[in-house]
């Protein structure tokens, strides 16, 4: 079984930035890819970045893509979001996710793929 905890939103000003944290617990983390959603009040759930269990590769919503980074800690078991140049566009509820097997970065950002899910952590964007 694997669950995961998001932590790290918060409030922030727009321009500045914000580092979600995600830690997953399950034996074989590595094998697992992750991929990182949000979702805005009255809109669909976006897959914003996501990466396979190993080997290489990332994929990035356009919304999202330079300003956010995804990254993974396999030893401690961690996901990160560093997000930059927030905006108020950027506000919404963030959530982590996982499933496991051999798939390219895009598989995991598509939210029917994954199985495993956060609980969800609030960032907020002032103008």
């Amino acid at each position: 079984q694997v669950q995961l905890v998001e932590s790290g939103g918060g409030v922030v000003q727009a321009g500045g930035s914000l580092r979600l944290a995600c830690a997953v617990t399950g034996r074989t983390f590595s094998v697992y890819g992750i991929g990182w959603f949000r979702q805005a009040p009255g809109k669909e759930r976006e897959g914003i970045a996501c990466r396979p269990g190993s080997g290489v590769g990332e994929d990035y919503a356009e919304s999202v893509k330079g300003r956010f980074t995804i990254s993974r800690d396999n030893a401690k078991k961690m996901v990160y979001l560093q997000m930059s140049s927030l905006k108020p566009e950027d506000t919404a509820v963030y959530y982590c996710a996982a499933d496991s097997g051999m798939f390219s970065s895009s598989y995991y950002c598509n939210s029917r793929n994954l199985n495993y899910w956060g609980q969800g952590t609030q960032v907020t964007v002032s103008s």
